[in-house]
């Protein structure tokens, strides 16, 4: 299974590169990790501070770090913070992050560059965040008796760790020196493969979407175009299968007095004339849509849409709405919907929800509500906001869900400390 494995490392790094010819992706991740070593070296230099190192697959889970990275430098000043990407989306977005010392890719995990990446970053402690199990990187810092944790962690029956062939990636989950999961079902499975150095924590991401929450900033065109009542629906990170369901079951509430306040996941011209031409099809006239980027203070304030053609201000616009409809569920998955919840919106989305437990949990409480199709979203949306004292209920019910599942931050450092 180690040699499979090596195997199917060394191909991925052949496919990874073959694909950079053609691929702007691709192309990233293998420029990204040119001179890496050197660079590294460089930047580590002569300096004798410890290093703490927190890797993240992607922009998703650094977002879900990041509370911990932030705490964890505030109660540790005399640390290096040692920030690793696998992906290009994380890495070309917060290569720059001023809270990490160093910022860098992840090596492809082959032997050689596992040991490596080690001797050069001699980290004191490391965070992985939710996922990514590169058996030659967790090899090396088992080895060389590196405290390491995963946090955030959800595990599920199908994975190869609870397999009969699974036994290198059990192996290396016995490494982790603790596992923070998000809910106990992860914990009993884990247990049944004799891991138990493990708890349930819950999900950092509550704590980061709460200070968001708590530092979002004015947006006054926005804010003017939600008015007093603020009877707007926010989507957020809307695909094209979203909105040619979004616009049709929106139509009544639009003559009800309702507004619309989009930001699609694709900011590409073809996209935002695409979301123009189907709110025309459902009577919306031109001079009642208004792209963020044309708007002002006056102008928007009778629009029924506002189109968000821009990127960076999501979290704090939902703030503005009631509702709140979360793209992706019509396509591969949701996004984020706790940035929503966050402010007391009760959230809506499609059925690609599934591997998402706070999308599960939040149904379970009744502030979240899944549709399977445009006649559902419709009802959905018409009975909530047909019915102010139940809105107001749900409101409460999404910032209570919320509120309720802070802490995992604080339970992961305290806990980490006895390493």
């Amino acid at each position: 299974m180690r040699a499979l494995y090596s195997l199917n490392i060394f191909f991925y790094g052949m496919a990874i590169r073959i694909a950079s010819l053609f691929h702007a992706k691709a192309k990233l991740w293998v420029k990204g990790r040119r001179n890496l070593f050197d660079d590294l070296q460089k930047k580590i230099g002569s300096d004798t501070k410890k290093v703490a190192w927190f890797h993240c697959a992607s922009l998703g889970e650094f977002e879900q770090g990041r509370p911990l990275i932030e705490k964890f430098k505030k109660n540790n000043p005399d640390y290096k913070i040692l920030l690793t990407f696998f992906s290009p989306s994380g890495y070309e977005v917060r290569k720059n992050y001023a809270g990490a010392e160093i910022v860098c890719y992840l090596p492809l995990d082959t032997k050689r560059n596992a040991k490596r990446f080690i001797a050069i970053t001699k980290p004191a402690v490391a965070f992985f965040v939710k996922y990514e199990f590169w058996l030659n990187v967790l090899g090396e810092m088992e080895k060389n008796k590196i405290p390491h944790f995963l946090i955030s962690a959800i595990f599920r029956k199908d994975q190869i760790f609870f397999k009969s062939h699974g036994t290198i990636f059990r192996d290396a989950l016995k490494g982790f020196s603790f596992i923070f999961t998000q809910e106990k079902q992860s914990v009993e499975l884990l247990n049944s493969i004799s891991i138990t150095h493990a708890a349930v924590a819950g999900d950092t991401r509550y704590d980061r979407v709460a200070e968001i929450a708590a530092g979002a900033k004015e947006i006054p065109i926005a804010k003017s175009f939600a008015g007093e009542q603020r009877k707007v629906i926010v989507a957020g990170s809307s695909w094209p299968s979203d909105e040619e369901l979004l616009f049709p079951a929106m139509k009544k509430l639009f003559a009800d007095g309702w507004k619309l306040l989009i930001a699609p996941h694709e900011l590409g011209e073809a996209h935002l004339a695409s979301i123009e031409k189907g709110l025309r099809e459902v009577g919306i006239s031109a001079n009642e849509i208004v792209r963020f980027s044309r708007a002002n203070e006056h102008s928007v304030s009778s629009a029924k849409v506002l189109i968000i053609d821009n990127i960076g201000i999501l979290s704090s616009l939902y703030r503005y709405g009631k509702i709140a409809y979360i793209g992706g569920g019509f396509g591969k998955s949701i996004h984020n919907i706790l940035e929503a919840a966050v402010y007391g919106m009760p959230v809506v989305f499609g059925p690609k929800h599934e591997k998402f437990y706070e999308a599960k949990s939040m149904l379970e409480v009744g502030g979240a509500f899944a549709v399977n199709d445009g006649k559902e979203l419709k009802d959905v949306l018409e009975k909530i906001c047909g019915d102010a004292k139940r809105l107001e209920e749900l409101s409460k019910i999404a910032f209570e869900f919320v509120q309720g599942n802070r802490g995992a931050t604080e339970i992961i450092l305290e806990k980490a400390k006895n390493f």
